[in-house]
């Protein structure tokens, strides 16, 4: 149980990362391998994920993370939870509901994602 305790968390603190815009604290999140494959683009390597993060969250954002689905298989693991963001734009709030398929790998100092896909599943604009 200690391991779906400790990626229930790492799961929220990668939603506590955009939001806050703490991007230059991305090791704490991802192996250095790390890929994202997301709405904003393909990344490849914790630098070019942390990039990718910083240019496409530049407005108010709040990360809504769900229902987290989570299997261990020792030193792997695998997280699929629901996603909801919200992207404060000026004039109107832009808002995604999308499924996270997470990969995450235990490392020396802890659980890290090594691999982000998010499905999107619906989109509202201009609302």
């Amino acid at each position: 149980m200690d391991d779906r305790y400790e990626l229930t968390d790492l799961l929220s603190r990668l939603g506590l990362w955009l939001d806050d815009k703490s991007f230059d604290e991305g090791r704490a999140l991802f192996t250095e391998d790390a890929e994202a494959h997301t709405l904003g683009g393909i990344a490849k390597g914790v630098d070019a994920l942390v990039a990718q993060a910083r240019r496409n969250h530049t407005v108010p954002t709040q990360h809504f993370i769900t229902g987290p689905l989570i299997d261990v298989d020792g030193d792997s693991a695998t997280i699929a939870a629901n996603l909801l963001v919200v992207f404060a734009h000026e004039g109107a709030p832009r808002l995604l509901g999308e499924r996270y398929e997470l990969e995450a790998a235990r490392t020396e100092s802890g659980w890290r994602i090594s691999r982000v896909q998010a499905r999107p599943i619906w989109e509202v604009s201009n609302v």
